[in-house]
Order: structure tokens, then C-alpha cells, then sequence
């Protein structure tokens, strides 16, 4: 594979990780798919998803696994001035340090980018990631993905009347909270060559969760009306929804005229567009119920298989609804090389393919401070103050 033979985009990048959890890490292990040198500095009790199962494989839950690999771990005892110090040598080369610490605790250590970094070292890019920020009516607060998922809106539009207000059963807000972080640091890291300076970034689960509540937020605004739950179909498009057939569920999504058509042609239901209440997109949607009986019944007699392949060739969008074990096993799947491995370590590729500066896997998922005494000798400590700090318990190899 071409992957193995690139350095990666991020080759020249070092960054000094202090997330724990989700949203963090999974920003951080963008940036070590991509070849960013990753220190992941872990506090005495490690991060708490190493806990996170079953399953583990050698004491590591799949939550943690899936989360970090390409990176180093550090177990440092932040709490001791001697951690703090060990700190600061690590972050003297580097370009990013990421973090999800309860606010306010950075400066609490004397960590603060405004009152010490920022002077300290000026290239800097510091990106925080917290619940809600540091300040305003939930300020401060922890925030978790289902809790933020419940104030931000996701609840009370995914479900349907049966289910009632339903989590999202992906982790959503910390991913896209992770991937709008990794965005950020990457814009940083750009102005940074115009610049020569660093600059504090200030992430919060609940400003991406709103964000990401597209089509609701404009829908609400331009129609005044609260959106409520959707279920399967799209509160915009109509047909985009899911339907039985004879053999499996599938979800079709004809999102204008021409595909509304030929999905009509494809069924065998010419005249479906030429009837006055399907003729237009608006007309679809506002005799959804009338439109959604008469596709039901005529994808019941249809293999559901053969009935996406024939949409597709015919450039309607449409698949069959698939389970985690039928994807991760699908030819597409491992042609785009989305199912990857690591010595003992399986899991998602990366899907940011580039040409050039492919990123790639090289180590699994670490081991609790597995990479301590290298890492700290690598910025410069010497054997006997390693060994003098992981007696004063400052520099941790096993959690506790």
C-alpha cells in the first residue's frame, strides 16, 4: 500500500494531548493518522474508557481502542508541580496542545494560555475542548454527548411517535465536536504562517451540537413552526425515507424531480409524476401520507437487494439497511479500505484519502504509559531524573 511508504501530511506536527473520553481523541488520532507526532499524556488513573467495556483486549476497552491509535502514552501526574514541569519540557517543540479538562483547571496549575502559555510559548496553538465554554448559564458544567445531544435540540427531532425523543445511537456531538476541533487547529496551524503566532481555541460540545441541528435551526426560522419528530423520513425531501420489501428494509432518497421520476420508471409507476399532488418536490411533501402508502406498496413485492441496484443504475440514490457486521464485511467497504488492521489491532481506515501524503496505521492503540521514559528522554531528561520522578510518582507506569 502506497499509505505505508508516506510520512504523512502532518509529518512536521507535534502535539501534546491531554484529552480523555471521545471528542479529544478522536481530533487527536486525525492528526496521528496523518503523521502528527502524538504524546497522550494520561492522568495516574489513565483515561477512563480504558474502562469502557467489555469487550478488552489486554485491559483496554473497544471504546478506548477505537479512539487512539498512532499515538504515545505518557502516564504524568499534572496535580504535582514536578508533572507541570515535565509539561512545560514537552510542550517547548510543540505546535498544538489539545485538552478537555474541567475548565478552569489549566489555570488553576498555573497552565492558563492568557497568563502563561501564551508568553511562554508564543507559537502555541492551545484548543480546549469543554461542555458548554467557560462562562454563560451552563458554563463550567461537565457535558456528555446524550446530555448535550438533549439540551441542544437532537432528542426532539430523532424518533418517532412511537419511540418518543430518541438519543442519536452515534456519539455525534463529541465526533463532530472532535472533527470541528481538528478543523480548527488545521486553520490555526494555517494562520500561523502568516502570523509566527499561536492563538487559544475555545470548543464546546454544546456550540457544535447546535451547529450541526441543519435543517431544524432554518426550518424553525423561516417557518415559525417548532420541528418536531422526524423518524425516518426527511422533514425537506419526500420520498426520502426508509421502506420494507419483500426481503429487506431500504431507505431511498429521490431529493428532486428527475430522481423522483426515475424511481417511478424504476417501479414500474409512469404516471406517478404526472399526478397533480407528486408533480413537484413542495406537492410531494405536503401529501407525504398519500404518496408514502402507494411506494410502500409497491416496494412490498420487490427484492430489496435488486430494487437498489436497478435505483442506483438509474441514478436514483437508494441501499439496503445493513448492520455493523455486514458493512465492516461489504466489498466496498474493504476496496476503500475502511476496514484496516494493525497487528492485533482491527478497525475503521481513514477516510480522508489523500493522493499524495496518504495517512496510514502504524501501531495499535497504546498500553498505559507504555512510552514515559522514551518520551521523556527525548525532550532531554536524564535517566536518573526519570527514574527520581516515576519514584516521586510524578511520572506513572501503572494506573491507579
Amino acid at each position: 500500500m502506497s499509505s505505508l511508504l508516506s510520512a504523512g501530511a502532518l509529518a512536521d506536527t507535534k502535539v501534546v494531548d491531554l484529552t480523555r473520553v471521545l471528542g479529544g481523541p478522536y481530533a487527536t488520532q486525525i492528526f496521528a493518522d496523518h503523521g502528527a507526532t502524538v504524546i497522550k499524556v494520561e492522568p495516574p488513573q489513565g483515561d477512563e474508557v480504558r474502562d469502557w467495556g467489555p469487550p478488552f483486549h489486554e485491559g483496554n476497552a473497544s471504546y478506548f481502542i477505537g479512539l487512539n491509535r498512532n499515538k504515545r502514552s505518557v502516564g504524568l501526574d499534572l496535580t504535582q508541580e514536578a508533572g507541570r514541569d515535565v509539561l512545560f519540557r514537552l510542550l517547548e517543540e510543540a505546535d498544538v496542545l489539545i485538552e478537555n479538562l474541567k475548565t478552569g483547571t489549566m489555570e488553576k496549575w498555573g497552565l492558563g494560555y492568557e497568563e502563561v502559555l501564551k508568553d511562554k510559548f508564543p507559537k502555541l496553538i492551545h484548543c480546549r475542548i469543554s461542555g458548554y465554554g467557560a462562562d454563560g448559564p451552563l458554563g463550567g458544567f461537565p457535558g456528555y454527548d446524550a446530555i448535550v445531544q438533549a439540551y441542544a435540540g437532537w432528542f426532539s427531532v430523532n424518533g418517532d411517535p412511537e419511540s418518543g425523543p430518541t438519543r442519536v445511537g452515534i456519539p455525534m456531538v463529541d465526533m463532530g465536536t472532535g472533527l470541528y476541533a481538528a478543523i480548527s487547529v488545521l486553520m490555526a496551524l494555517q494562520e500561523r504562517h502568516r502570523s509566527g503566532l499561536g492563538q487559544f481555541i475555545d470548543m464546546s460540545l454544546y456550540d457544535c451540537a447546535v451547529s450541526l441541528m441543519h435543517p431544524h435551526v432554518p426550518n424553525y426560522y423561516l417557518s415559525g413552526k417548532t420541528p418536531e419528530l422526524t423518524g425516518n423520513h426527511h422533514p425537506n425531501i419526500c420520498p426520502y425515507d426508509r421502506f420494507h420489501t419483500k426481503t429487506v428494509d431500504i431507505f431511498i432518497g429521490a431529493g428532486n424531480d428527475r430522481a423522483f421520476q426515475r424511481l417511478c420508471a424504476v417501479l414500474g409507476a409512469d404516471e406517478l409524476p404526472d399526478d397533480e399532488r407528486f408533480a413537484a418536490g413542495a406537492k410531494r411533501n405536503e401529501n407525504r401520507a398519500a404518496l408514502t402508502e402507494i411506494l410502500t406498496e409497491l416496494m412490498a413485492i420487490e427484492d430489496g437487494e435488486d430494487l437498489c441496484e436497478r435505483l442506483m443504475k438509474a441514478g436514483v440514490p437508494a441501499g439496503p439497511v445493513l448492520d455493523t457486521a455486514q458493512v465492516m464485511n461489504s466489498d466496498h467497504t474493504k476496496h476503500r479500505e475502511m476496514a484496516a488492521a494493525c497487528d492485533w489491532w482491527q478497525g475503521t481506515g481513514t477516510p480522508i484519502k489523500l493522493t499524495r501524503t496518504p495517512g496510514s496505521i502504524k501501531t495499535p492503540p497504546p498500553q498505559f504509559g507504555v512510552d514515559g521514559r522514551d518520551v521523556l528522554a527525548e525532550h532531554g531528561l536524564s535517566v536518573e531524573e526519570i527514574e527520581t520522578l516515576v519514584e516521586d510518582g510524578v511520572l506513572v507506569e501503572k494506573r491507579r
